[in-house]
């Protein structure tokens, strides 16, 4: 897994002060996607145990930050990866995590280690880029087809429940 970029303030990935990491790797290709570079996941900064440390340290010695969220790329490209990461940055961080995917939540909930993942995720951004609904007005979301879901509150009711900003 890699780590192209790492935003440690931003208010333009989520709600609140947020630190975005950005993955490397997608297949979804959307059409007018903002990180084409993205795609390939063989760029970035090998996620090892030293980087992992390096970005728990900021975001534990930032008390500003409201939360962390994963971008890319699609996080969800390595889900094994991907969930070992969730594990130790929630256990490490205690942090509310947002993700964006390019999946549909309901995609996510058929692959097992998927699924597994959104017990870490606090808020989900799900779907792919359609730049035919493309919207900038869209708080968090670059086009109206995507919904920003709980998911925890998803998963309790067997429902999505979507949030509105």
């Amino acid at each position: 897994m890699k780590i192209i970029k790492i935003f440690k303030e931003t208010i333009s990935d989520g709600f609140g002060f947020r630190y975005s990491i950005y993955f490397s790797g997608c297949n979804h290709y959307c059409e007018g996607c903002h990180n084409q570079e993205t795609w390939k996941g063989d760029i970035g900064r090998l996620l090892d145990s030293e980087y992992m440390d390096e970005i728990v340290e900021e975001i534990n010695s930032n008390s500003m930050l409201d939360g962390i969220t994963l971008s890319g790329g699609d996080p969800f490209f390595n889900p094994e990866e991907l969930l070992q990461f969730l594990k130790e940055i929630k256990a490490r961080t205690n942090q509310n995590i947002w993700s964006y995917t390019g999946y549909t939540y309901e995609k996510l909930l058929e692959d097992p280690t998927m699924r597994e993942c959104l017990d870490y995720i606090d808020v989900l951004v799900d779907g792919k880029f359609e730049q035919i609904n493309y919207d900038p007005d869209l708080y968090f979301r670059g086009s109206s087809n995507q919904r920003i879901i709980d998911v925890k509150g998803s998963l309790e009711v067997g429902e999505v429940i979507t949030l509105e900003f």
